[in-house]
């Protein structure tokens, strides 16, 4: 039997308990009933980056983009993608730095896009600029090992 694991409501913000043999099978929230994966990056506001990132035990994967940047819209089906492949290992979640500048200001974005990988609110692993799907890959193994 393994442990369960502690996964944010993408929807509620409420801490659900999922044993992980248990996660691909479409879990829903005790609270909200509303899916905790929907192979697609989350939308992280100020109000609920610390709820996502900084809670549960799942790595998440934070793209900091804006609109008007090009790398940003190139690397974007890159990103969304790799959520749909991704999850349930881990969170891909996405801030935009333009509605959510406080964010990019905590943790130092210096130029877009910028990939984070957060271990229970705590950076573990940094990437600036776009990737193609491989590099995306690579980078995630070597952060995760």
């Amino acid at each position: 039997m393994s442990t369960p694991l502690e996964i944010p409501c993408p929807h509620c913000s409420a801490l659900n308990r999922v044993p992980s043999e248990r996660l691909s099978e479409h879990p829903v929230c005790g609270r909200c009933k509303q899916p905790l994966f929907e192979g697609k990056p989350v939308e992280l506001t100020t109000a609920t980056f610390d709820a996502m990132a900084g809670r549960g035990d799942l790595p998440v994967v934070v793209d900091f983009w804006a609109p008007w940047c090009g790398p940003c819209r190139q690397f974007a089906p890159v990103f969304t993608e790799a959520a749909a492949r991704l999850e349930p290992q881990m969170r891909l979640a996405k801030v935009d730095t333009e509605v959510q500048p406080a964010l990019a200001q905590r943790f130092g974005i210096r130029s877009i896009p910028t990939l984070l990988v957060l271990r229970h609110g705590r950076e573990i692993a940094r990437q600036a600029g776009a990737l193609n799907a491989l590099q995306l890959r690579q980078f995630l193994a070597n952060a995760l090992q």
